[in-house]
């Protein structure tokens, strides 16, 4: 329902059409009088101390504010009551427009409100001497006297209180007089006590003239105690509207409600046109500007205080008050007159040392009145509740946003991940579904061991901007851990959710800048729907994660969730303690795969792998229980545990002069511990095992993810006389080229190759040219995963040196190694020792 419309105010001259005829009525009342009493100049005696009186008692006075006008309700009913009974007719009405005319001039005010002062109050007492002229004359100062008395003065307040309601109904709209007569009834009970004042006056004085000394007295007393009442009045309310200012901006907890509730009342309790607030942009928060004005209820984005009065507060960082009672700022009311303002207060709003806006208030509402100096202290005390109002409420949106945003790119968190899932869960429409797609960078880890914590976050930041680039504009784009973004979004179907992920993550790949470095950024990508993967969100953000630690290991990167994923991943987590356990236990045991020379068949070497049967689980695969220890910290035990188990094995073979070479897994991880190396120093002479007989074998792709942190320890190694093998080699993205930067002695070809050679012409050539380019390089080659005689041809025809696998021998226990080595190979004397040769390869 559309609100009641706002009346429209009239120019000013329209009061000449209430004045004009007040004046014409004054006049005839005054001509007639003086017709009928001649010699009415004979009270001038009395009539000059009646000016004087009525002129003293204009100090005693409240003020009324009445929309943009002031009124005064004074004590002038005493010498009314007294000039009615002791001055003539025109005596009297000279005396009330002489008064009223040096008040109005003293005002300064506009000429229309002047004039109208004047011919209301002419108007009013010649009422009041028609009234009297309507009763028998007085004789005395009877009762019936204060009648007739009283009635006079009754209607000259009444005239008086119309002639204002009519020149405002005139000017301002129908419902300012109305407004004034409901404002004023409250002050007819004061009028009604003046006027038996003046009576108990008249009273004394026709008892005896000398009572006029005690009546001055008690006049002049009067005249304080009321002005006195006024101030404590003021004051007192005052205090009460500032109190209840003060507690409805401290229930204010938001900047945008602020203005609605303070700016009202300030301008009220400030008894001023206009009520502004300003505050400065900062940061996310936009500049604020807004005011109140008396007659509207709404609020104005724009503000009567000129900006150069606004800009001296801020840069000064006090009060700027600019009226008639403020002449230090003289310079600053030409502005002010510009503006068509009369006065202004800018108070700042401090915030510790910083200033956060200005409160203002502009026009004190009544010609005679304007702002002083008591009024700057009340809003400046208004001012502080309302900066620490605006401060509170800011404090509570920080807080409130930063429980829901990651502080590092400001996206969403978990938290508000979580929250929007659920929503989004509530309100699923049918034929879609929410998609939860989880991007975890790769490197990023990597990034801050090796530049520190700022490139990574820096790298993070870069990542959480091209995300927002390339997601749509209707997904929720968030961090939610370390190196783990989430983009939530509604699909068509799981299909459709995976080609969009597919195309997200070939966008976001490609080099970024951290610091001087260009970095190759890649990412894994796990895809979660509902309702197919879950129906609650942390269901959904969990099963998504599984499914992008499944995506590393995949060519294209990104995995959408399976059960499969999570029964492994419980199955995973459930081991985590038991390892511990069976690392303190020696519940690991260490199987030993031999490699056999394919030139001569002889078996120089085994390759040392950890093996576990879990009491409850059984057999736990390599690859679990390796991760496990990867990701509880647990790496360094186990490689300590295999190595010194190689070691010991290593020791004996050589004092039984049959020696056998060991080979032992690092991960990349171990290389980048700077301790490692004098480790495997120490162990090398506490088993007393030459440095040529050990061999580490790295994988190639975790080589590359760090190779200019593992080169110092692989050169370490290296100076140990530590022979090092690149293992998986061709599963990378690496070229050939790099054997020839890295400190290595040995190639071993990925299974997956060698498998595939004698049916795939693409692996052969792969294999040929691995062989080939390493031999160049003076590498020794070593073919993993040799399963057929016609691989074993083919290997040998190439001039691979080293084979490895199920055609020779399964990776093995001790003991079981040993009756192998007995049933399947016999012993062959050489320059170095006693070695041993395959009798049949079966």
């Amino acid at each position: 329902m559309a609100g009641r419309s706002r009346p429209r105010r009239r120019s000013a001259d329209y009061a000449w059409l209430i004045t004009g005829p007040l004046a014409l009525f004054a006049i005839a009342c005054t001509a007639g009088f003086w017709i009928k009493e001649p010699d009415w100049y004979r009270d001038w005696l009395p009539a000059v101390l009646l000016l004087a009186l009525y002129l003293i008692t204009q100090f005693a006075e409240f003020n009324v504010v009445i929309r943009r006008n002031a009124f005064s309700v004074t004590v002038t009913e005493v010498p009314l009551v007294l000039g009615l009974y002791y001055v003539s007719p025109v005596l009297m009405i000279g005396v009330v427009v002489t008064g009223a005319l040096c008040l109005q001039m003293r005002a300064t005010m506009l000429p229309v409100k002047l004039w109208f002062n004047v011919a209301k109050q002419g108007a009013s007492i010649c009422a009041s001497l028609l009234v009297l002229e309507a009763f028998p004359p007085i004789v005395n100062a009877g009762p019936g006297t204060w009648g007739v008395l009283a009635v006079a003065v009754a209607v000259n307040v009444l005239v008086q209180l119309g002639c204002l309601a009519g020149v405002m109904s005139v000017v301002q709209g129908g419902r300012a007089g109305p407004d004034l007569l409901r404002a004023s009834l409250p002050n007819q009970m004061i009028s009604g006590v003046n006027v038996a004042v003046g009576l108990l006056f008249l009273i004394a004085l026709e008892a005896t003239k000398w009572s006029a000394v005690l009546l001055a007295v008690l006049a002049v007393a009067l005249t304080l105690l009321l002005r006195s009442f006024a101030g404590v009045f003021r004051q007192h309310r005052t205090l009460a509207d500032v109190y209840e200012l003060t507690q409805a901006v401290r229930k204010e907890s938001s900047d945008s409600g602020l203005p609605d509730v303070l700016l009202g009342r300030v301008r009220a309790l400030m008894r001023s046109e206009y009520a502004t607030l300003w505050l400065v942009p900062k940061g996310r928060y936009p500049e604020v500007l807004l005011t109140a004005q008396v007659d509207n209820k709404g609020l104005l984005d724009v503000s009567p205080v000129p900006a150069l009065i606004r800009d001296r507060a801020v840069e000064e960082r006090h009060v700027v008050a600019v009226g008639p009672h403020f002449p230090d700022t003289e310079d600053l009311r030409s502005e002010l007159r510009e503006a068509r303002a009369k006065d202004a207060l800018v108070v700042p709003l401090r915030s510790g040392p910083a200033i956060i806006g200005t409160l203002e208030v502009v026009n004190r509402l009544g010609e005679t009145r304007s702002f002083r100096d008591s009024d700057i202290q009340v809003l400046e005390t208004i001012a502080a509740h309302a900066a620490a109002a605006v401060e509170n409420s800011r404090l509570v949106d920080r807080l409130r946003h930063d429980a829901y945003h990651d502080r590092l790119t400001g996206m969403p968190n978990r938290r508000r991940i979580v929250d929007a899932l659920a929503e989004s869960v509530r309100v699923h429409a049918e034929h879609e579904v929410v998609a939860v797609v989880l991007f975890d960078v790769d490197g990023q880890r990597n990034v801050n061991e090796s530049m520190g914590h700022a490139a990574g976050d820096k790298l993070l930041s870069e990542v959480a901007a091209r995300l927002r680039g390339i997601a749509d504009s209707g997904a929720l784009v968030g961090r939610i851990g370390g190196d783990e973004f989430v983009v939530t979004l509604r699909a068509e179907s799981l299909e459709a959710t995976i080609t969009l992920a597919t195309q997200m993550r070939e966008r976001l790949r490609g080099p970024m800048a951290v610091g001087s470095l260009t970095l190759d950024v890649d990412t894994a990508v796990g895809v979660a729907v509902y309702p197919d993967h879950g129906s609650d969100p942390e269901t959904l953000l969990q099963r998504a994660e599984l499914a992008a630690n499944a995506a590393k290991a995949l060519p294209y990167g990104v995995q959408p969730f399976h059960p499969a994923l999570e029964s492994r991943a419980v199955r995973r987590l459930g081991i985590a303690a038991d390892l511990r356990r069976a690392l303190d236990n020696g519940q690991l045991e260490v199987y030993f795969q031999p490699m056999v020379t394919l030139a001569d068949r002889h078996v120089v070497g085994v390759e040392c792998l950890a093996r576990w049967s879990h009491p409850a689980h059984g057999e736990v695969a390599p690859e679990d229980f390796v991760a496990v220890a990867e990701h509880t910290g647990q790496l360094a035990r186990l490689t300590e545990v295999v190595l010194r188990a190689g070691l010991r094995r290593c020791r004996d073979w050589a004092a039984a002069d049959r020696p056998l070479a060991i080979a032992v897994n690092l991960s990349a991880r171990t290389l980048l511990d700077s301790r490692f190396p004098d480790l495997v120093e120490e162990m090398l002479a506490e088993y007393r095992v030459d440095p040529g007989q050990l061999t580490f074998e790295i994988s190639e792709p975790g080589m590359l993810n760090d190779i200019e942190r593992v080169l110092p320890t692989l050169y370490r190694l290296r100076d140990l006389g530590v022979r090092l093998s690149v293992d998986d080699f061709g599963t990378g993205a690496s070229s050939l080229a790099y054997l020839r930067q890295w400190p290595v002695h040995e190639v071993k070809i990925d299974d997956t190759f060698v498998q595939g050679m004698a049916t795939d012409n693409g692996d052969l050539a792969i294999v040929r040219a691995v062989v080939g380019l390493s031999r160049e390089f003076g590498l020794t080659v070593v073919a993993e995963g040799v399963e057929s005689e016609l691989t074993l041809d083919l290997l040998e025809e190439m001039g691979c040196e080293l084979g490895q696998g199920y055609l020779f021998s399964r990776p093995l226990p001790f003991e079981r190694l040993e009756a192998w080595l007995s049933a399947q190979t016999e012993p062959e004397s050489t320059p170095t020792g006693e070695v041993r040769r395959l009798r049949a390869v079966i």
